[in-house]
């Protein structure tokens, strides 16, 4: 994941694997000795999930508030943040339509994940939600007459515009009422990080019953189709990395990007052994400054600000996730509504990076905005550990081209030169 997430992979793996084969043992019936294993699966899956929910509107808004609200405030952000912030939504935006290239093209949800019960009840939801996806409708849930309605009832547009709006507001008030305000929405998002990590300790129980019912339902048959879901996402990344941002380096950075490549190996390893953008920071830094030759100006920005907001991987991540629950309950996708997934990864990369399990918990704010159900999630929490450490990989990569790129407009000398390339040991 983009930020510290479960530190204690193995107890998941063995959740998926023991899912696995006790689903498939089970069968299509549901039930063995008269247990009803199946509904038991079902209800322990859906209070997890529901649990879920219950964070997403506190932990959205008040990681978007204080986050507005600290960068409106600071004097020094200036050109070079805004600059920073532009290549970071472009860089996102990239890889959220490469993604959505691939995942309409290889179409992994095709096979047959979910039940015909299932598939006709998100359709029927999916249908309900489209019929207020008018221009106007979606306009009247992104500007809400009520917000408190808008936070009760979880529509997340709404939440999402009046938490900028609002930050951006605090940032522009008294210094001593802002300072109390923002101070009141850090320790809201610390609590809210803190309830979150409490949910997550049951992540191997919930990823037990929601793997397990998937194999009841299909056996073996569902391993084709998530195989092609990771293989989407790995392909996205891969042309991302070695296609996307490279050409971004040669042409606008007018550097070498192979060079690129060989400053930031240590931070790669590490983003990928340990799945946590945070930990890898002071490697990324120090990578970036001496390896690259990215100014500490530039570097001391930057870094950490991509950590906390850019999330490139992630958000091409939940697109295609999103679009996958979406085949596999055999939902077409139209035009309008798969722009709005596109949008909704990129504002949910950013709102809702900095917190354990990011990328599970944006994927529910989009199913919900989109009417899918939310407990699709559990087609592919099988291979999500794997993918964890593949997206954070490419998030550090991505932060430090971006890096790069504001260095380089901003008039630097020698980046990724010969003489940055004498890599130092990190």
């Amino acid at each position: 994941m983009s930020q510290k997430k479960h530190t204690r992979p193995w107890g998941i793996f063995l959740a998926i694997v023991l899912a696995i084969l006790f689903g498939s043992w089970v069968g299509p019936g549901g039930e063995k000795w008269g247990i009803p294993f199946f509904h038991i699966f079902d209800v322990l899956s859906k209070i997890f999930l529901n649990a879920l929910n219950l964070i997403v509107v506190p932990l959205v808004s008040s990681s978007i508030i204080g986050g507005i609200a600290r960068i409106g405030s600071d004097e020094e952000f200036g050109r070079i943040g805004a600059k920073t912030f532009g290549f970071y939504i472009g860089t996102s935006l990239l890889a959220i339509f490469i993604g959505l290239f691939f995942v309409n093209i290889l179409n992994p949800g095709r096979a047959d994940l979910v039940t015909p019960e299932a598939s006709k009840l998100a359709l029927d939801s999916h249908l309900t939600s489209q019929k207020a996806a008018a221009v106007t409708d979606i306009l009247q849930q992104i500007i809400p007459s009520n917000i408190f309605n808008a936070f009760a009832q979880g529509q997340m547009l709404g939440v999402i515009f009046f938490s900028i709006l609002f930050g951006y507001a605090i940032s522009k008030i008294s210094q001593e009422l802002s300072s109390t305000l923002q101070q009141f929405f850090h320790a809201v998002f610390q609590a809210m990080i803190r309830v979150t990590h409490i949910v997550m300790k049951f992540l191997p129980y919930a990823v037990f019953c929601l793997i397990a019912k998937v194999f009841i339902t299909t056996g073996f048959r569902s391993l084709a189709s998530v195989s092609l879901f990771m293989l989407t996402v790995i392909l996205g990344l891969l042309v991302y990395t070695c296609i996307g941002l490279p050409l971004l380096l040669k042409f606008i950075a007018k550097v070498k990007p192979m060079r690129h490549f060989q400053a930031m190996s240590p931070a790669l390893i590490t983003a990928f052994s340990t799945s946590s953008s945070s930990a890898t920071l002071p490697v990324t830094i120090n990578c970036v400054e001496k390896r690259a030759g990215v100014s500490n100006r530039i570097c001391s920005l930057v870094v950490p600000l991509g950590t906390s907001v850019n999330m490139s991987g992630s958000a091409l991540y939940e697109c295609v996730a999103a679009m996958f629950i979406a085949q596999a309950y055999g939902i077409h996708m139209s035009i309008p509504t798969q722009f709005l997934v596109v949008a909704l990864s990129l504002i949910t990369s950013i709102g809702v990076a900095g917190i354990p399990s990011a990328s599970v918990i944006a994927i529910i704010i989009i199913l919900k905005s989109i009417g899918l159900p939310v407990e699709g999630i559990g087609l592919f929490l099988a291979v999500d550990r794997l993918l964890d450490m593949c997206r954070t990989t490419v998030n550090v990569f991505s932060d430090s081209s971006c890096a790069v790129l504001v260095a380089t407009t901003e008039g630097e000398k020698g980046v990724l030169s010969k003489e940055a390339s004498e890599m130092p040991e990190v």
